[in-house]
């Protein structure tokens, strides 16, 4: 069974990545953050942010669908 410290991070992941999926980002990356002050090691968090900050930078075209394209390897 998941601990407190999970549900409360679930809780904000799940609303950080509804967030995400409307494109916005700013709001998604804070949003996310708050789940990473209540468990830093959350990797799918951590992820997240550093895409909300692509994002930020350079917006997905207007027919986005939600995916994410590496620009790297």
């Amino acid at each position: 069974m998941a601990s407190d410290k999970m549900k409360a991070v679930l809780v904000h992941y799940n609303h950080a990545l509804s967030l995400y999926k409307s494109r916005k980002f700013a709001e998604a990356k804070e949003e996310f953050k708050k789940g990473l002050a209540i468990l830093p090691e959350d990797g799918p968090s951590k992820l997240y942010i550093e895409r909300c900050d692509d994002y930020i930078a350079d917006p997905p075209p207007e027919d986005w669908d939600g995916v994410y394209n590496m620009k790297t390897k």
